[in-house]
């Protein structure tokens, strides 16, 4: 049986755990692609941090050209993380004729569109099934599955380490501080969580899987991104109150034709489905025009999840190679990139105020709202003990501009405070 030799770049969590895997399941990968898959280095940044590791007879190194220069290895794996180096030997690797793999949603983020282009120019396969949502196969699946069908909206919790933190702060009563703490201590979150509990990693993902749905692509500029820091336990405890969970969503929907991307906190109901996802795992919903609402649910994140799905990309560079079909685009849907207006994207909203108890004040609060043509649903208002009383509001629909304009004039009062904002997930 014909061998094909593969180097990884990276022994971090996924590294050891693409090694693990590739060396407990040689031989079902061989039945699969009738090759021989055989690890033949690992490039590391620093090798006495990995001198304990177990790789056999597989060369460890620290040496990239030790990988890009020998002709024998096909396939490149790169699962280091952060945009460069990455960027430069995935680069080369492909114009070395080797074909890659990556795990790295940052970097397909903001440079995939560049590194296809190479890869097709070079007659390479490129695939990157384990930089969205971990062990669920979701780009593999919107590409295949989703092929004749018409999206309109891909939506979910795509994010690990957020909705862990999340689901404390709702089943534990912790607070926000004590979460993420948590979550650092489990190894759910890193030293500095910024990107994680900022947005930014969700939105990264809600790029690629904008790009694979509605061949669009876009940059973080295109997408409306709010992280998780400034959600309170009040927010949360009125929330559930109300029958809703928090969770921080990924939404890109097609509107007329033109997209809208955001990443950020939303109400949803305690009976949608979404709102049952707990701790590090992730959801993503896809809504077709022909089988309407579907859900893909599974581990967002760990050593042997995502290494499967790193698993998955080389095993079809494994038949490609057999069946000398290699050079495809992982995903060649392509249309041209059209934003959709504030005034298109409508909401119901949860909004939270901080305001002095004095007769007038929710006269003055309606007369914002009326001005800006949004109509209330639900109040619940509570008195604070010093004053003031802090008051939640559940609105009807409205879009994001009319929610701007709401901002603003609360902003201009002198005893009224915007204290949280947050988008009602509809028809849920």
């Amino acid at each position: 049986m014909e061998t094909i030799k593969i180097g990884v770049v990276g022994l971090g969590t996924v590294g050891n755990g693409v090694v693990k895997m590739l060396q407990a399941h040689q031989a079902k990968i061989s039945e699969i692609t009738g090759r021989n898959l055989e690890l033949a280095c690992v490039v590391v940044h620093n090798l006495k941090k990995h001198q304990t590791a177990d790789l056999g007879d597989v060369q460890l190194t620290d040496q990239i050209d030790t990988l890009i220069d020998d002709p024998e290895i096909q396939i490149m794996v790169e699962v280091m993380g952060s945009i460069h180096p990455a960027k430069e030997y995935i680069i080369r690797a492909l114009q070395a004729g080797k074909h890659v793999v990556t795990a790295n949603k940052d970097l397909i983020a903001q440079y995939g569109r560049e590194l296809v282009q190479i890869a097709r120019e070079n007659h390479r396969d490129l695939f990157y099934e384990a930089s969205v949502a971990g062990g669920i196969p979701i780009l593999r699946t919107i590409d295949n599955s989703f092929a004749a069908d018409k999206i309109q909206r891909v939506m979910g919790i795509v994010n690990g380490t957020t909705n862990y933190i999340m689901t404390q702060m709702l089943t534990k009563n912790w607070s926000y501080d004590q979460a993420l703490s948590s979550a650092q201590d489990l190894g759910f979150a890193e030293s500095d969580p910024t990107n994680d509990v900022e947005g930014l990693d969700a939105a990264y993902k809600m790029i690629i899987l904008t790009q694979f749905a509605f061949g669009m692509s876009l940059s973080m500029d295109h997408v409306q991104v709010q992280g998780i820091t400034k959600i309170s336990a009040e927010d949360i405890a009125e929330a559930h109150q109300l029958g809703y969970t928090i969770k921080l969503l990924g939404i890109a929907e097609e509107i007329d034709d033109r997209i809208a991307v955001s990443v950020g906190p939303v109400l949803v109901s305690d009976h949608h489905p979404l709102a049952t996802v707990q701790n590090e795992n992730n959801a993503v919903m896809v809504t077709g025009t022909a089988v309407g609402d579907t859900m893909f649910y599974g581990p967002g994140a760990g050593e042997l999840p995502t290494a499967n799905s790193v698993l998955s990309d080389i095993t079809t560079v494994a038949k490609n190679i057999a069946l000398n079909t290699t050079g495809n685009t992982f995903n060649s849907y392509r249309q041209e990139t059209v934003l959709a207006d504030p005034t298109d994207v409508v909401y119901p909203h949860f909004i939270a105020l901080k305001m002095r108890d004095v007769s007038g004040m929710m006269l003055r609060l309606t007369e914002i709202m009326t001005k800006a043509q949004v109509s209330f649903s639900r109040i619940i208002q509570n008195q604070l003990g010093d004053g003031n009383a802090r008051v939640v509001i559940i609105t009807h629909e409205m879009n994001d501009q009319q929610l701007a304009d709401i901002t603003a004039a609360i902003a201009g009062q002198a005893n009224m405070q915007l204290l949280a904002s947050y988008k009602v997930l509809k028809n849920a």
